[in-house]
């Protein structure tokens, strides 16, 4: 899979960790910062992040703060994006099943790097379902044009 991933400080050594995982299991994966603890907006890494994860074909992107919740909102303000916050291997699960979440967001303050590595693999192992979860893809991409 390509994979586009990026951080404010808050979720650097997190990134870092992840990156690394899923170079080892064979993914082409992309880095865009930050790239050290030196302080950061994460709303100018999500756009940095979902503008190139749209125009660039990636198969997803992971967005990382410190809770996860502000690069999240910062994401999901870009039309085209699916950002999911993901907390519990149920949920990033669906995220991929029912939503087709093209964005994943982490708290590194939040989630330990073994609770986070299990997120993005139960994502990654599942598989969109389409059908009545496309239609209501369809709506929210109706809701961006409004």
């Amino acid at each position: 899979m390509r994979i586009i991933i990026g951080s404010d400080h808050g979720g650097y050594e997190l990134k870092g960790e992840l990156a690394v995982r899923l170079k080892k299991e064979g993914h082409e994966v992309e880095d865009i910062g930050c790239y050290s603890k030196d302080a950061v907006d994460y709303p100018d890494v999500a756009q940095t992040l979902c503008t190139r994860l749209l125009k660039d074909g990636y198969d997803f992107g992971i967005l990382i703060c410190g809770t996860g919740i502000g690069i999240s909102i910062a994401a999901n303000k870009i039309d085209g994006i699916r950002a999911a916050h993901l907390s519990d291997a149920y949920s990033a699960a669906m995220a991929k099943a029912h939503n087709n979440a093209n964005v994943i967001t982490l708290g590194a303050r939040t989630l330990g790097v073994e609770l986070a590595w299990n997120l993005v693999e139960s994502y990654m192992s599942s598989s969109f379902l389409g059908g009545v979860h496309q239609q209501r893809i369809d709506k929210i991409a109706k809701l961006e044009r409004r």
